[in-house]
């Protein structure tokens, strides 16, 4: 049992991966076997994945001496084939936060240990939501352990409640307006990041959407942009790789408004002229290599002090486009899949305090219908409840209203 360094380099992955490890071991039939395993980054996470593997083929006909330790590490190792690079990253961040139950026998793990636990991350300056991302990790190795291990956990399982902090403040979503964004773009000389800025705030693409992006992928007759991959904000630019966007309903086709499609077509005019140009040239890389993943907010930084503007999270252009479309009177299924969400209920559960806003009017206006009308209240709900389920906007909505207040 070893760890190795590939020495060819011209083997290495992309990104750099060169570290490797060769075990034997016995299968489940009784063979003896030898195992090579994939390229790692760093000699430390090839030391780690073998740990992982040998955890994974241990005997599984008696699992009595088998620790808390052993059954996340056959998780990861399960994982690891069936999820994208940066979701097992984001699941390998969380082992600081298992640590306290290594140890313990699976076979004894009980409700005690389940609160132990939970005092330790309640401890932890974290967010509660955060927190409850944790336990919900928590939750999917137990029904990993469960259906490939047979441990019952049902009687600690049903009594894991939520973490909640009835003092925490909530954090309030960070948005620019129409107007913040006008003043904030209006700074902004360079082309290619007045097209990045505008393609955020006005197409609501995640970072690494942005990243992604290729000049073959912009429809100039269609007026659109085609969302079909990412580079993740954890890739640098010299060791990144495309991966699949978020969820499937983020691979999307976003249409152009006038002010970026011909700020983009200005800027593919130019980039065009370049000796060797080809579509695949990053939108708003440097020809074959993306932007790095920091440089637009240091950007933003910079202009947000000289003018005395707020500064925002480049994440919260996304909120930013969210908001203009609702404000704007656009229906949330509409946002929905303007944003790349993979239900209704996810832009509902972020967004609802901007619908509530927006629905203000809708009461001032229901406020202002005469008696004789609003003795018919029951009939104005009535109407208001169905112009909603059939996705209306609330623009139209209000015009509705309004002819029914000056009849």
């Amino acid at each position: 049992m070893a760890v190795y360094q590939e020495k060819n380099k011209k083997k290495w992955t992309k990104d750099g991966r060169s570290w490797y490890f060769r075990v034997p071991y016995i299968d489940l039939t009784g063979k003896r076997k030898q195992h090579w395993s994939c390229f790692y980054l760093t000699k430390k996470e090839a030391q780690e994945g073998e740990r992982q593997f040998l955890a994974s083929v241990k005997d599984k006909t008696d699992n009595t001496n088998m620790r808390f330790k052993d059954l996340y590490s056959a998780f990861y190792e399960h994982q690891k084939e069936i999820v994208k690079d940066t979701t097992y990253q984001t699941y390998l961040d969380r082992v600081p936060f298992l640590e306290y139950l290594d140890n313990i026998k699976l076979v004894d793990f009980n409700i005690n240990h389940y609160n132990m636990w939970k005092k330790k991350i309640n401890s932890k300056p974290i967010a509660t939501s955060y927190k409850n991302d944790i336990l919900k990790f928590l939750k999917a190795i137990l029904n990993f352990g469960a259906k490939w291990y047979n441990f019952n956990f049902t009687s600690v399982y049903n009594k894991m409640d939520n973490f909640t902090d009835p003092n925490e403040v909530s954090k309030e979503m960070d948005f620019y307006t129409y107007d913040e964004f006008k003043t904030f773009i209006s700074y902004e000389a360079d082309l290619k990041y007045i097209c990045l800025y505008e393609t955020l705030y006005y197409c609501g693409l995640r970072n690494g959407e942005m990243r992604g992006l290729t000049w073959e992928y912009v429809d100039f007759d269609k007026k659109e942009i085609y969302i079909k991959r990412q580079i993740p904000t954890r890739y640098s630019s010299k060791n990144w790789k495309f991966t699949s966007p978020k969820t499937k309903k983020s691979e999307r086709r976003i249409p152009l408004c006038n002010v970026l499609y011909e700020h983009l077509k200005k800027l593919y005019d130019e980039v065009s002229q370049y000796k060797n140009f080809n579509k695949k040239w990053f939108v708003f890389g440097d020809a074959e290599v993306p932007i790095v993943a920091d440089n637009p907010s240091y950007r933003q930084e910079a202009i947000c002090k000289k003018i005395g503007l707020k500064k925002i999270r480049i994440h919260d252009f996304r909120h930013s486009c969210a908001s203009l479309l609702i404000n704007s009177g656009a229906n949330v299924t509409i946002v929905a899949k303007y944003l790349g969400h993979t239900k209704v209920e996810e832009t509902l559960n972020t967004y609802s305090h901007m619908f509530e806003s927006a629905l203000t009017s809708v009461v001032d206006v229901i406020n202002n219908i005469d008696k004789k009308q609003t003795s018919n209240s029951n009939e104005v709900i009535d109407a208001i409840t169905n112009l909603c389920n059939s996705g209306i906007s609330i623009n139209d909505i209000l015009n509705q209203l309004k002819v029914l207040q000056t009849a």
